[in-house]
């Protein structure tokens, strides 16, 4: 594997890993959002990483990076809270809340931002390398 070929890893990294930051910081800014109606209540997103498997095929050495598939939302039951005085409240007088667990979302905002650290001195090592390679030409 080339030394150039861990900038195209680590920053597919880095871009995979900037995309579950943004989905948690928006699942934590969503957490306490109230609705009315079941349809209406934000839900926790979640993004679906594959390793590019279809690259690695083709040359068994090669190192893969990742893609980002897409983004889910969870199909975790939303929180139904009778408060019967609340504006938002429906007929019935229940309220829905997300289902964001606050705790795993600050838990996987910690991983998301240790694998992106992590990335980028994958990125900052092979850059050392190849100008320690380029200095004994010199």
């Amino acid at each position: 594997m080339s030394l150039f070929n861990i900038f195209d890893v680590s920053g597919s990294g880095m871009s995979a890993q900037s995309v579950r930051l943004n989905t948690t910081a928006s699942n934590i800014a969503n957490a306490d959002a109230v609705s009315s109606s079941i349809d209406q209540t934000y839900r926790a997103r979640y993004p679906v990483f594959q390793a590019e498997l279809a690259k690695a095929s083709h040359q068994q050495q090669e190192a893969t990076g990742v893609k980002v598939m897409g983004i889910v939302e969870s199909d975790a039951p939303l929180q139904k809270e009778f408060a019967p005085q609340h504006p938002m409240a429906d007929k019935d007088g229940f309220i829905y809340k997300p289902n964001v667990n606050v705790m795993e979302q600050m838990a996987d905002m910690i991983s998301a931002s240790r694998s992106y650290q992590m990335n980028v001195q994958v990125a900052e090592a092979a850059k050392s390398m190849l100008q320690q390679t380029l200095n004994i030409g010199k």
